[in-house]
């Protein structure tokens, strides 16, 4: 099966496209993972090819086993060349954890919002394969950019964990719970 979502443009910006990463995007995610910023805030980043194709393969063993459900994300514009992530790592209790990036260039665009809003849309609504009640969202302390992203999608800033997964330097916790605002197209094939 395979999802994509869709989320309408907005103003200057085309339609984002949200769907599984596949192994033709192996240049994509290794590019996208050179950007030093990006590595900064990744709790793991990309160093290779190597390491591209089985950040890859688990994506695809995600899905199987409907634990994790990771998008890479597309617009008109750039063609089939993702610019970004977004994912929904299924935890215990109907609680999942999100994530996402933007590459470089799509960065400053509002990008990285609508696939994010788009994902948790759908992950809270507008899918069948899990049940999921809660989305932690977490970013190191000092990523000022995604705290304004889980802000602008509606998550409130909860807390600053204890002890932060991978952040040395701390982090913020975000959350949201199902709400009603507005529908997203998914297409199953």
């Amino acid at each position: 099966m395979t999802i994509t979502l869709v989320a309408p443009p907005t103003g200057p910006e085309s339609a984002l496209r949200l769907r599984p990463w596949r192994s033709d995007d192996l240049s994509a995610l290794v590019t996208a993972h050179r950007d030093p910023v990006l590595r900064r805030y990744l709790t793991r980043w990309l160093a290779d090819e190597g390491a591209a194709r089985q950040w890859l393969d688990e994506q695809d063993a995600g899905w199987a086993e409907k634990r994790r459900f990771s998008f890479a994300v597309l617009t008109g514009t750039e063609g089939n060349r993702p610019i970004g992530h977004v994912v929904v790592k299924c935890g215990s209790n109907g609680v999942a954890e999100v994530g996402y990036w933007t590459a470089v260039q799509a960065r400053g665009r509002g990008i990285a919002a609508r696939a994010l809003e788009t994902a948790t849309q759908w992950a809270l609504g507008g899918q069948d394969l899990v049940s999921l009640t809660l989305l932690d969202l977490l970013h190191a302390e000092d990523n000022q950019a995604s705290c304004r992203v889980a802000e602008k999608c509606g998550y409130v800033l909860l807390d600053v964990p204890a002890e932060p997964p991978a952040f040395p330097a701390g982090a913020h916790r975000h959350v949201r719970t199902p709400v009603a605002s507005g529908l997203i197209r998914t297409t199953h094939r």
